[in-house]
């Protein structure tokens, strides 16, 4: 029992941060978020990919979450992956060559536009967007910020 507990322990540690905090990541292009655990409920929205997610409940291969502006739906579980993401909180979000304000502008990013995380460090964060894009975000206009 001992050794199980361990072995848990262990596979917890190995996690991404964002898996260990309940935060998931749309993993298709587009994924319908729906009112109720059912192919059959009402369509409420689209996401698109890494849109993140801060989960909430499991209903066998579903989802209810909350977003980054505290709307709540269901994803199927199949559509979503661990994969550490980030979504803007700000429109026009400068995203930069590197991770200061001196590095130029390569693009900017309105409210609600989804990120894969690459790195961190320190205050910024190194995305890329689902067409390819990448650049450095300051980590206090993202969702979530950890």
């Amino acid at each position: 029992m001992k050794r199980f507990l361990l072995l848990l322990g262990t596979c917890f540690l190995l996690l991404p941060a964002a898996a260990q905090a309940g935060f998931m990541a749309v993993s298709v292009p587009v994924a319908n978020v729906r009112s109720g655990p059912d192919e059959s409920a009402d369509l409420l929205w689209k996401v698109e990919r890494y849109h993140p997610v801060r989960v909430i409940e499991k209903k066998g291969d579903w989802c209810r979450f909350q977003d980054f502006e505290n709307d709540e739906g269901w994803l199927y579980l199949p559509l979503l992956d661990t994969v550490r993401a980030v979504i803007t909180r700000k429109d026009d979000c400068n995203i930069r060559s590197g991770p200061a304000t001196t590095f130029d502008i390569v693009f900017t990013a309105e409210k609600g536009i989804p990120f894969k995380v690459l790195t961190d460090k320190g205050k910024w964060l190194e995305i890329q967007h689902a067409d390819g894009d990448k650049g450095w975000i300051y980590r206090s206009l993202v969702w979530p910020e950890k």
